[in-house]
């Protein structure tokens, strides 16, 4: 009597590596193929690693807009950009970042990385992370950098540690667009429908990241208005304090891009800052936002 043999239903695992960077943080991803389905192991492997390196660089992804859809979607929902006229045509989920500028207009949001951010701190549900995959790259200049706000925290003094405890601040898009408007001509008012779309928001200075544990400074020069509850000066000279500590060198990876680079950093662990390109040197890349949780 012949036995029969169980069908294979297994996906055969991709051998990728996972190589830390000799940096505050960040890691590279080696040997892995986004157009080659990714399983959920090694997806949960993928998540652990951001987790713990908080930023994760794919290297030589030629992937389509809907595979780095698909891709991102895998870590929760995606969140839409308030600046539609930025969206990638089809893909709304998709946000170009450019300096290139065509017929007199900028293709993409040039100045996205113009001050130390965490994206989308502004929502209720902040993002988890996003995802950036370079598309021409200039020859000079352009990288990006990222601060580790989990290791700020760790070597906060311990009376400014004290000071912080419950302490909440606001978070305002509408507070970054003004200040960026006033410095970069191409940006329009702000319509009332947008406006409306991204009320300000309080968050707590100091979260407890949902995945690791670990306490973090939820606080940015980029979105972070005040801090409530103390004389605006006051909140002025302590978020300068805290910016500082932050994005000090010893806490920050500059991220050198190369081509068909797919970054993605966990915004809840890290803040990034990417100088302005000049226009004569293109660069043009596209970002995914994975939605997150409500700050505690």
């Amino acid at each position: 009597m012949s036995v029969a043999t169980p069908e294979r239903t297994q996906q055969t695992q991709q051998q990728f590596e996972i190589r830390p960077f000799d940096a505050p943080l960040g890691a590279e991803i080696l040997g892995l193929d986004l157009n080659l389905p990714v399983s959920d192991p090694e997806l949960a492997r993928i998540r652990s690693a951001l987790v713990q390196h908080g930023v994760v660089v794919f290297r030589d992804q030629r992937i389509t807009p809907e595979q780095h859809i698909d891709f991102s979607r895998r870590f929760g929902p995606l969140q839409v950009h308030v600046l539609n006229r930025f969206h990638l045509a089809g893909h709304p989920e998709i946000l170009i970042v450019s300096n290139v500028v065509e017929d007199g207009k900028p293709i993409g949001l040039v100045d996205a990385g113009a001050d130390w951010h965490s994206d989308l701190s502004y929502m209720p549900r902040p993002s988890l992370g996003a995802l950036l995959h370079s598309q021409e790259l200039p020859a000079e200049q352009g990288d990006t950098l990222y601060a580790n706000t989990a290791a700020a925290w760790d070597s906060l003094p311990a009376a400014l540690k004290t000071l912080l405890d419950g302490k909440r601040a606001v978070h305002s898009y509408v507070y970054r667009y003004e200040r960026l408007r006033k410095l970069s001509p191409w940006r329009a008012p702000l319509t009332q429908q947008q406006i409306d779309e991204v009320p300000p928001v309080e968050h707590p200075v100091v979260i407890t990241h949902p995945e690791s544990g670990r306490k973090i400074l939820f606080v940015s020069e980029g979105f972070t208005s005040h801090i409530v509850g103390i004389p605006r000066d006051e909140s002025d000279a302590l978020l300068k304090e805290l910016h500082a500590h932050i994005t000090r060198p010893a806490n920050v990876y500059t991220h050198h891009w190369q081509a068909h680079d797919l970054v993605f950093w966990d915004n809840r662990s890290t803040q990034h800052y990417a100088a302005i390109t000049p226009q004569h040197l293109r660069r043009t890349l596209y970002r995914t936002t994975v939605e997150g949780n409500v700050p505690r």
